[in-house]
């Protein structure tokens, strides 16, 4: 994932989801503690997983096979961060999800905090071994990223 400007996020990434920074996610340095981010980009997968396909985790697992995060700006108390997430890469059972943590500074001005690029595994969960990713949860991710099946 290259580096991005506020306005390419805008623009290239549909589902976005506004978080909430807590007094509990500030540590010594008096801004978000950098494990808080990973937190932040699980809470955002999962609603995305959700919300554009319905994705039953009782059923069909989704774990976390690989994950790089580059942080740029901390995210401070009083900051508005939003995730972004978006879907690039559908394996046989394994796909690619792009986050991007951007928000309003206490300031004003929009800013990056982070972004990271997820790797993701389709599980059956009674063996947690990888299991087909479900030929309609891939339509709905094709259907909502503009993906070429």
């Amino acid at each position: 994932m290259s580096k991005y400007q506020p306005e390419e996020i805008h623009q290239s990434f549909k589902y976005a989801i506004p978080l909430q920074v807590r007094f509990s996610d500030i540590d010594g340095y008096m801004h978000v503690n950098n494990g808080v981010y990973f937190n932040y980009m699980e809470h955002a997968r999962a609603n995305y997983l959700h919300k554009v396909c319905g994705w039953d985790a009782t059923k069909i697992g989704a774990v976390v096979a690989n994950v790089n995060l580059d942080f740029y700006q901390p995210i401070h108390f009083l900051d508005e961060p939003t995730a972004y997430v978006r879907c690039t890469r559908l394996g046989s059972s394994s796909f690619t999800l792009e986050q991007v943590l951007m928000g309003k500074k206490q300031e004003g001005h929009e800013v990056i905090f982070a972004k990271a690029t997820i790797t993701m595994v389709s599980v059956d969960i009674r063996s947690m071994m990888p299991s087909p990713l479900p030929e309609a949860y891939r339509t709905k991710i094709q259907q909502h990223e503009g993906l070429v099946g």
